[in-house]
């Protein structure tokens, strides 16, 4: 009887000495969790307006065009291929001042890719632009918003900070100018807007959206200039500064 007691407890103990160890990995692999900057708290009413670049160039000089004409500094993330096939409109955006980062070089879901692969890719399309502007990427958007801790720690190692949206204009999806301005126009100080450089009527939204913020007193400046150079991003993806 004794003996059976002692195996009995003995079992006992290794169930509990096994959850007690499952639940402590699952506390810290929830704790380790890395997320992108999604805004930055900031109550200086700046914003950013940022257009990802991967396929057609058409509207990216009106964009230029209508930024200027309002006095606009945007930042624009750029595909590999997309500078390949455009090296002169890099230049453009370069030479009126607004800000690059990388876009990735094949637009893949990079979650899918080893550390390697997703080496290559950012080094790769980072010579790229380097090799245009002569002025080093610190900024990446991950292709489909589609992240994992892999990317954000290499990405990281790279002397890139990854960076989301907070205010989504969907614009890709065919909506009218008006529909696009409607959308972003919940933005407030340190969101960041998400566009695209040649999606349907990104040229009607854009002085929607410019003449919006400038009745709410809202100033755009290159995400770059929202960042802190100390900071600590939360759970939801916004980044704080830290002394």
């Amino acid at each position: 009887m004794y003996i059976k007691k002692s195996k009995l407890l003995f079992v006992l103990f290794c169930l509990v000495l096994t959850l007690t160890i499952c639940t402590s990995c699952v506390f810290v692999f929830a704790k380790t969790r890395l997320v992108p900057v999604y805004r930055v708290q900031r109550d200086d009413n700046k914003i950013a307006i940022s257009f990802d670049a991967a396929w057609g160039a058409d509207k990216t000089k009106g964009i230029l065009d209508i930024c200027d004409q309002y006095g606009v500094k945007a930042t624009f993330f750029l595909v590999g291929f997309w500078i390949e096939a455009y090296p002169d409109m890099v230049a453009e955006i370069e030479r009126r001042g607004h800000e690059i980062g990388t876009h990735s070089q094949t637009h893949p879901e990079m979650s899918k890719l080893s550390q390697n692969q997703i080496r290559e890719e950012l080094t790769s399309s980072m010579a790229k632009i380097t090799a245009i502007t002569g002025k080093n990427v610190t900024l990446f958007r991950p292709p489909f918003g589609d992240y994992n801790n892999i990317l954000l720690e290499t990405a990281t190692e790279l002397g890139l900070v990854t960076i989301q949206w907070s205010q989504d204009s969907l614009d890709w999806k065919g909506l009218s100018g008006a529909e696009i301005a409607l959308r972003v126009q919940k933005a407030k100080s340190g969101d960041i807007i998400l566009c695209h450089n040649n999606s349907d009527h990104v040229l009607e939204a854009l002085p929607l959206i410019f003449q919006w913020a400038k009745l709410k007193g809202l100033e755009f400046v290159p995400i770059g200039q929202l960042l802190y150079e100390n900071f600590t991003i939360e759970k939801d993806g916004t980044m704080v500064p830290t002394t």
